[in-house]
């Protein structure tokens, strides 16, 4: 799955990347989070554009969008078929610029964070898939969901999906839903080829969604890793279990 991703490239290095016209000037970013606005690259009237999206997409027909569970990734298997993501795979397929992700690994009773990035140190572009939710009153929300497949040997020892990243040799074939239907499409959807990405453990201070700086993404000393260790492990309040709570944010109600 992917619940935390990064943005460091300069934004005139992402723009030619990615090839989108609009010059956005934003700041670097060591902490995405579900809900919050992240940069999706789209492409509309022949050309490839810049916008903001909510991250957590809503689907069109959803009635009232604090009635869903929240859905950040998509899983590739089932995108075809589940009712908020079938529309989206056909016709609003989008990237979403980044520079390296976070997963967490249980390991002796403790989730251990890490920092996962292409081995080459080069940006990349999450698969995604958008969706405008219009309210009864007119309102309008952009929102977004990255798709998610299942990892490749080396990465599978973090977690046993991954973000789906599209070569920049395909960013035309996953962008443009008129000239490649779904079909032409689907072959894109799998996880990063073993040995494409890299890793290390980062600071369990990543944990927190408020925390946002360079900090996050350094290695984690042995020092600092001993100090989190001896830390006595917070006690969360139990919680009546729900629908959603199984499905890692991948959508697997709809």
């Amino acid at each position: 799955m992917c619940g935390r991703f990064v943005i460091t490239s300069p934004p005139a290095a992402l723009r030619q990347a990615f090839g989108y016209v609009e010059q956005p000037n934003f700041p670097s970013r060591y902490n995405i989070a579900p809900t919050q606005p992240v940069p999706v690259v789209i492409l509309e009237n022949g050309g490839r554009h810049f916008r903001l999206m909510r991250w957590g997409l809503i689907p069109a027909w959803a009635k009232d969008p604090r009635k869903i569970s929240l859905m950040f990734n998509a899983r590739s298997e089932t995108v075809q078929y589940r009712p908020a993501f079938k529309n989206a795979i056909k016709r609003r397929r989008c990237l979403i610029p980044a520079d390296g992700y976070y997963e967490w690994q249980d390991a002796g009773g403790r989730r251990r964070p890490y920092f996962i990035y292409r081995r080459d140190g080069r940006a990349i572009g999450l698969a995604a898939l958008a969706e405008t939710w219009m309210g009864p009153n007119g309102e309008e929300m952009d929102s977004v969901a990255i798709v998610t497949a299942p990892a490749s040997a080396d990465l599978a020892v973090l977690h046993h999906r991954v973000p789906v990243t599209i070569s920049p040799d395909d960013f035309e074939r996953w962008l443009d839903c008129r000239a490649n239907d779904v079909e032409t499409a689907m072959p894109l959807l799998s996880g990063p080829r073993e040995g494409e990405f890299t890793w290390h453990q980062v600071s369990a201070r990543v944990n927190r969604a408020a925390d946002d700086d360079a900090q996050l993404i350094l290695p984690i000393t042995e020092e600092e890793r001993l100090a989190e260790e001896a830390q006595k492990p917070e006690r969360k309040a139990a919680r009546k279990p729900t629908p959603a709570a199984s499905d890692d944010g991948q959508g697997s109600l709809f």
